[in-house]
């Protein structure tokens, strides 16, 4: 069950404070365990310091999208929709023409974040339709926030005491709460909203107008963290691997605005185009299990059954801070499927899926999106690899297939013994110099890092 417990500020202040600790633990693990030679890999971590950030190749356009932070949730899932992209950089509209980042930027909105506040705020609303009315359920001017104060499934008015007003105002909209689930449990009320439910959470006030703003905090899944053009890619690789960046702005000194975005993906697209060099061609002709891959052994790779709810997985996605999970069956990890966290929007782009949310397995998930959709490949169909593999080809799959995430299975059974991320190949290349973020950024990476 997607349980969201008024302790959620002080689960993010935990993760905050964890997280320089388990960026440091991993790429100690990585080099503990990576074979690749030490001197090819400080030639390799030199040569990076020296290519200058303004040489990577811009975004598709050469313009990146921002979002003003005032923005509505509608419209910036409508934004980034229209340009096929799954995350912007958000910009305070209170800096006006400051050139300085941090007053600028507020940080990155992630189109999985939105769905899953839709999805907890939709929890939220079924909740209020357990009580007789606003007054019952403790609900005034001044209870919490709608992201608080509730434990999912509970009944009954004492439950959703604090609840807040906007999550009592979208349960009840459009006169829904006379006739559809009120004085019900938490569960009812969901399932009897149905599709009417999925309408009133996008398309009904409050949550129409709730603003990019007010969901960051809560839901960003990595700080804001630029470099300058002038920076060298060494610096961005450490920060889409070891410190686990999902993508890296790029701004140019003096400008206000960010000149480009670099993924972990476009690191990957890259270092494939790579073939033909030397020094590609040499350490991409090795094994996986030669250089040490799989870095993250089969006990401690996080799975789900495929006969377990389809929220528990995307709340493990969310909890160990993960894009992806693979699906299993058995005692064995017998690998049949796959979900990533940018798999959730079906949960809203399919009412069918959104009506029985709370009770769909994920075999069921996967199994309803390939029965409605054409685009499946990365949803069902897992991609993986065997200890044999080529990191090359291991590169290419990644890179081809547009997937963030590679399982290493046993040949004969399919057993999951190991999962090769982009982070986990950007890795390999590279090692962290003594001090370099200091030096180059003239701040500490833990300043960095609180933001």
């Amino acid at each position: 069950m997607f349980d969201m417990r008024i302790g959620m500020a002080h689960t993010e202040m935990r993760k905050e404070s964890s997280n320089l600790e388990s960026c440091d633990a991993y790429f100690e693990t990585i080099q503990s365990r990576k074979k690749l030679p030490l001197s090819l890999q400080e030639t390799l971590t030199a040569a990076f310091a020296r290519i200058p950030v303004s040489s990577f190749p811009e975004v598709p356009g050469g313009h990146v999208i921002e979002i003003l932070a005032d923005t509505s949730i509608s419209d910036t899932v409508k934004i980034l929709s229209q340009h096929n992209i799954l995350s912007a950089p958000v910009r305070n509209p209170d800096a006006g023409n400051s050139v300085d980042w941090r007053e600028r930027y507020l940080g990155i909105i992630d189109y999985s974040a939105i769905v899953l506040w839709v999805l907890e705020s939709a929890e939220i609303a079924a909740a209020a339709l357990t009580a007789s009315s606003a007054t019952a359920a403790g609900v005034g001017a001044g209870a919490v926030g709608a992201l608080g104060a509730l434990v999912l499934g509970a009944t009954g008015p004492a439950a959703i005491a604090g609840l807040a007003v906007t999550a009592v105002g979208a349960a009840v909209a459009g006169g829904l709460a006379a006739d559809k689930g009120i004085g019900k449990d938490a569960a009812t009320a969901a399932d009897k909203l149905g599709e009417d439910f999925y309408k009133v959470i996008l398309e009904e006030e409050p949550f129409k107008s709730t603003t990019v703003r007010s969901i960051l905090k809560s839901y960003r899944w990595a700080p804001f963290l630029p470099v300058a053009t002038d920076s060298s890619m060494l610096s961005v690789l450490l920060l889409l691997s070891k410190y686990r960046l999902r993508n890296v702005p790029v701004i140019e000194p003096g400008q206000p605005s960010i000149k480009n975005f670099i993924t972990q993906s476009a690191v990957i697209q890259r270092l494939d185009g790579c073939r033909g060099r030397d020094w590609f061609d040499f350490i991409s002709a090795q094994s996986v299990s030669d250089l040490g891959l799989p870095f993250m052994s089969s006990n401690e790779v996080v799975s789900i059954q495929s006969n377990e709810l389809i929220l528990e997985a995307f709340k493990k996605m969310k909890d160990y801070h993960i894009g992806g999970l693979p699906v299993i069956e058995g005692p064995n990890k017998k690998i049949i499927g796959n979900v990533s966290i940018r798999d959730i929007r079906h949960l809203l782009l399919k009412p069918q899926l959104f009506s029985n949310f709370r009770q769909l397995t994920v075999m069921d998930f996967m199994n309803t999106v390939v029965s409605t959709t054409h685009d499946t490949g990365r949803v069902i169909t897992p991609i993986t690899c065997k200890l044999g593999s080529t990191l090359g080809s291991v590169i290419y799959s990644l890179a081809s297939k547009s997937v963030h995430r590679i399982y290493v299975v046993t040949p004969e059974e399919n057993e999951v013994v190991g999962v090769i991320t982009l982070r986990d190949v950007i890795s390999c290349f590279i090692h962290e110099p003594p001090n370099h973020f200091d030096n180059y950024f003239g701040f500490a990476v833990q300043e960095m890092l609180s933001q």
